[in-house]
């Protein structure tokens, strides 16, 4: 178990680039929210988010897609603070369309 400490430090470009491989799913639905998220957090990251997202990826497409969605909230024998915290930001990025540059 990671200390307090390890849970907040940033996550090394190694383990975010095996995170985002193990985050590609079956639903596009899914794979927008994610790709949002990532578009805005990569870059800082923590192990503790890592983990948190990890717990989410081991839940199938259709039960995922239903909490981002908010049809329903995470089980509390398996969704720590990590994990709602992280299904917070998610919903609230995956729900914005992301910003269109002006070339397109």
């Amino acid at each position: 178990m990671q200390t307090a400490d390890e849970l907040q430090q940033p996550l090394s470009e190694r383990a975010l680039s095996k995170l985002k491989w193990r985050c590609r799913r079956g639903l596009l639905e899914n794979d927008l929210f994610i790709a949002r998220f990532f578009e805005r957090h990569e870059s800082h990251m923590t192990n503790g988010q890592a983990g948190a997202m990890e717990t989410l990826m081991d839940l199938s497409d259709n039960d995922l897609l239903d909490l981002l969605l908010c049809r329903k909230e995470p089980e509390p024998e398996w969704a720590g603070a990590e994990v709602v915290a992280l299904l917070h930001l998610m919903r609230t990025d995956g729900a914005q369309r992301p910003a269109i540059s002006p070339s397109s």
